[in-house]
């Protein structure tokens, strides 16, 4: 018997928790803005902020871009099973690559996005969304901070694969 020196499953579990830690200060920030918005505003209330920006109460049933938001209920249900699913996956891929840093952080924001809009759709049978950005008339849909996560965590993965494409094979 070795001493001394962890083991891989020891190490490798040690390097996941910042990664964990990361997604659940980003669940935090997302369910307290979220709380925030509906403590304060009532649905559709809007506050302008900026001649491109306001800050404003939505509700999305369905997923990214109100994709099937206008289906009987059932998809409440399918995309919190699809969160959590990919929350289970995400935590497996963070255990078995923590030290992939680029890779890691990706996946940390996206996993902490995901379980934010999860308990949202868990608690509200909706995802609450606030931040609204418009521009000439035409509005973005509003979104939120697990969204915004998710999209930089997409960003950064993509990012990563072209890093790790361009190395030179040895």
């Amino acid at each position: 018997m070795m001493t001394g020196s962890p083991s891989i499953t020891t190490g490798s579990r040690a390097a996941v928790w910042p990664w964990l830690l990361l997604a659940l200060l980003i669940v935090l920030a997302d369910q307290f803005t979220k709380d925030w918005i509906l403590g304060n505003y009532r649905y559709a209330d809007q506050t302008v902020v900026t001649s491109f920006f306001n800050i404003v109460r939505a509700h999305n049933t369905g997923a990214a871009f109100s994709f099937l938001a206008d289906a009987a209920g059932w998809q409440r249900w399918m995309f919190t099973g699809i969160g959590v699913a990919a929350a289970v996956f995400i935590i497996w891929m963070l255990r078995s690559h923590a030290g992939q840093k680029l890779f890691s952080l990706s996946m940390a924001l996206i996993l902490g996005g995901a379980i934010g809009n999860v308990i949202d759709r868990m608690m509200h049978g909706y995802v609450v969304d606030f931040l609204d950005f418009h521009w000439a008339g035409r509005h973005f849909p509003a979104f939120n901070l697990a969204d915004s996560a998710i999209t930089l965590g997409a960003i950064l993965l993509i990012l990563d694969e072209l890093r790790r494409m361009r190395k030179p094979r040895q």
